[in-house]
């Protein structure tokens, strides 16, 4: 029997993966399942968005091999993008890397700068991909605490408590998933002379800043940033584009050419037609985001009418495109919680504890889902 890669002893798959081949099963039972567990949004990319890519398709070199570094334009636009929203001045050249969605450059990143038995600070609750991408590559994760009396923001006083002496990397998420926590000038620049005292590469995640967030941050726009830090982006959530697969990692010349190095061997580039819907994404106007967040924002208040029919409690101000609300007092399990809803009621929900073990006694709800499904949710209660 051919054996298998020792890596994957160390990963499992995905909770999502194989929670939703049991969604399927009970739809195919014939059960009303209205799916609140996914941010995976349900509206449309911008009319002009697609016809970009209709209209790309017809040019000489649509359908050959890519640029590994992507079109320069399609640089130029992200750059511009970040000089537009983040006052961030990025060389379209050599500071900018476009990805095939920012979990590639988890990827990625990882691949460029840890070596086996470097140690990786990952935050709980966190995305789980940080820990299982640390885990294949050979590294260790070490976990740090994210809690609601610390506002789901880095104790960093706590942390130099410990031993950071194998400590490479270290991922941020701000606007924080799942909890919907926003991190301030101040936060990112303790955190970047954090990073300087103890020679650690930060990356933050930044794919939510502008669902129901009126403030946006980059880790980028603090002095002295990309010496230590990378940030992430991705078109998925802002534009509405999760399957196309466009993302962005930005920082130095010299760590974008690391991940460049491992990125070159692993894809031969972005499909043309997705990189011109991605540049006409990139420079929509201001009326863009404030119809995207009308709709969001319309949501969310039935979430939180939702929330308050299960007796939980949640942040009002939180950004993002979920709402993390946490559980009723006695209640234990919030998996075995989700799991009595989703076989009485045919609702799905997100555990905390799939974002780590201070995810336990919280749910999270998605906005990925239409009014009319959210009112038949709320009539289910």
């Amino acid at each position: 029997m051919i054996q298998t890669a020792k890596r994957l002893q160390s990963v499992e798959e995905y909770y999502f993966s194989k929670k939703l081949r049991e969604v399927r099963g009970l739809i195919t039972d014939g059960k009303p399942i209205i799916n609140m567990g996914i941010g995976s949004p349900d509206l449309a990319p911008s009319e002009e968005v697609l016809q970009a890519l209709i209209a790309s398709l017809q040019d000489e070199k649509a359908h050959q091999y890519q640029s590994y570094q992507g079109l320069p334009e399609l640089r130029t636009a992200a750059a511009n993008f970040y000089q537009t929203h983040f006052n961030v001045e990025i060389d379209s050249v050599t500071e900018v890397l476009p990805l095939m969605g920012s979990k590639e450059g988890i990827m990625h990143i990882s691949m460029a700068f840890l070596n086996e038995g470097d140690e990786v600070l990952i935050p709980n609750p966190g995305y789980p991909t940080y820990t299982s991408v640390t885990k294949l590559v050979g590294a260790t994760p070490v976990y740090y605490d994210l809690t609601e009396d610390g506002n789901w923001l880095p104790n960093i006083e706590a942390l130099e408590a410990t031993d950071l002496s194998k400590v490479k990397l270290m991922w941020l998420s701000y606007p924080h998933m799942p909890t919907g926590a926003s991190a301030s000038k101040a936060v990112f620049e303790n955190l970047i002379a954090f990073a300087m005292r103890h020679d650690i590469l930060l990356v933050n995640d930044n794919p939510y800043s502008f669902v129901l967030n009126n403030n946006q941050l980059s880790i980028l726009e603090i002095e002295g940033a990309k010496e230590v830090a990378l940030e992430l982006n991705s078109l998925s959530k802002t534009f509405n584009m999760a399957g196309w697969r466009v993302g962005f990692v930005f920082g130095s010349a010299t760590h974008i050419d690391a991940v460049l190095k491992v990125k070159s061997n692993m894809d031969s580039g972005m499909f043309y037609g997705l990189q011109k819907g991605a540049i006409k994404a990139l420079a929509s106007s201001k009326n863009w985001y404030e119809q995207l967040n009308e709709v969001y924002a319309k949501r969310r208040a039935l979430i939180f009418q939702l929330a308050d029919k299960l007796n939980c409690t949640y942040d009002k101000n939180a950004s993002g495109m979920f709402v993390w609300a946490k559980l009723p007092v006695g209640v234990a399990s919030a998996e075995k919680f989700i799991d009595d809803i989703l076989y009485d009621k045919s609702i799905f929900l997100t555990p905390g504890t799939i974002f780590g073990s201070n995810g336990e006694g919280y749910i999270r709800f998605s906005l990925c889902v239409k009014e009319a499904q959210i009112e038949e949710a709320i009539t289910r209660f």
